[in-house]
């Protein structure tokens, strides 16, 4: 077989990676339309194959034309792939900082194409330039070192994949191009450039696309796991939250259920319950230390698991809950909204199903003692905070 259709078939082979991994990113965007990052990749992957393309078959014709064509592709292909990783965490470049990227590489390349000619200088601008683009990208995704397996893999990938082009360039151009075309495509650059963007780019597809499907499943989980109305846990994601935790060391538990929920929804009617039960589990979230999980176990009842907490502690956390909910204000004339709290330290090697059951039994002892008040299962609780009663504490 002749060398030229050898050399231009293994040419076109990280194209056709990436144009199957673009047409992925489609796929993963069809499964989830509100990621529109994956577009942006894909549209990435759609613009590194035309600058191949491009560049491969001399289309345009002409050094000059070719040279700036192809690479405007390339450099588009880059900001787009920067563009939607960086989108992907909530962050940008923006349109005006992309297009002002491709405009200034099209006008240097075009300067050394028709100004003063030299290859030399458009290899560098181009590989420094996409290495120097991928390696902000990667210092401002930087949190993903510290997330999850797969965000750390994507960070790691894609940082090796930015810092590669600077040792890539220097040790296979130096500061000599080849003297022609031909010469150009047989050069150790150009062969050990086809090399990474088929290995160290496909690996970073690769981990995109991971990362992306593991966003999808995280939401999916999410989804099954909270309540919708309020975005705290259910009650299966609550129970499955802290499965784990009950088995290892001592932790509390708070229950509270909101006062005459009912007679507020016959009253304000349902919109108005459902407002409420926003804004208790609003106050719980902002009430609650860091650690702390908050669930909604159904109706108008909410759970806190306490980690490490003792009975004293526990009880001044229910204490400074319920005060947070008295505090929440509406707009709805005549709408006051208290809480009833029962609170229960675990015993060593308590499961849930025991545990739940003596603390429903505190609330429901705080109810019928007149409501918007928390009972403790152990009197040294109450005693600690200073109360009178040595079960239960009255409220405002």
């Amino acid at each position: 077989m002749d060398s030229a259709i050898v050399r231009t078939t293994l040419q076109l082979v990280p194209t056709g990676i990436l144009l199957i991994f673009g047409i992925s990113f489609v796929g993963a965007w069809l499964m989830d339309r509100k990621r529109d990052y994956l577009l942006v990749l894909a549209g990435a992957c759609v613009l590194f194959a035309l600058g191949a393309t491009s560049q491969t078959f001399g289309w345009p014709p002409g050094t000059g034309p070719n040279a700036i064509v192809s690479g405007a592709l390339y450099t588009a292909a880059v900001v787009a792939a920067a563009e939607g990783l960086l989108r992907r965490s909530h962050k940008q470049f923006g349109l005006d900082v992309d297009a002002a990227i491709v405009a200034v590489f099209t006008v240097l390349l075009a300067y050394y194409v028709y100004v003063e000619r030299s290859l030399l200088a458009r290899v560098y601008i181009q590989n420094f330039g996409y290495g120097l683009i991928l390696l902000v990208t990667a210092l401002r995704l930087s949190a993903l070192a510290r997330g999850r397996i797969v965000d750390r893999i994507l960070f790691w990938v894609l940082l090796v994949f930015a810092v590669q082009f600077f040792p890539r360039t220097l040790l296979t151009i130096g500061f000599s191009a080849p003297t022609n075309r031909a010469a150009f495509a047989n050069s150790m650059f150009w062969q050990t450039l086809q090399l990474s963007l088929a290995v160290l780019g496909a690996g970073l597809a690769m981990a995109i696309l991971a990362a992306a499907v593991a966003d999808v499943i995280d939401d999916l989980q999410q989804e099954r796991e909270r309540d919708h109305l309020t975005g705290v846990f259910n009650r299966r994601g609550f129970e499955d939250r802290i499965a784990r935790q009950l088995r290892k060391g001592q932790h509390s538990l708070v229950v509270c259920d909101i006062d005459k929920f009912k007679a507020i929804n016959d009253a304000h009617g349902h919109d108005i319950g459902d407002m409420v039960l926003q804004a208790v589990a609003r106050a719980l979230n902002q009430s609650v230390r860091k650690g702390d999980v908050v669930g909604r176990l159904g109706g108008e009842e909410f759970a806190v698991l306490l980690p490490h907490t003792d009975a004293g502690e526990a009880y001044e956390c229910a204490e400074r809950l319920r005060a947070a909910i008295a505090d929440c204000a509406f707009e709805q004339p005549g709408l006051a909204v208290t809480a009833s709290f029962g609170v229960a330290t675990q015993t060593t090697g308590e499961a849930w199903a025991p545990l739940f059951k003596r603390v429903d039994a505190r609330l429901y002892e705080a109810k019928r003692s007149g409501r918007n008040r928390t009972v403790s299962d152990q009197p040294g609780a109450s005693a600690k905070a200073g109360e009178a009663m040595p079960y239960a504490v009255s409220g405002r």
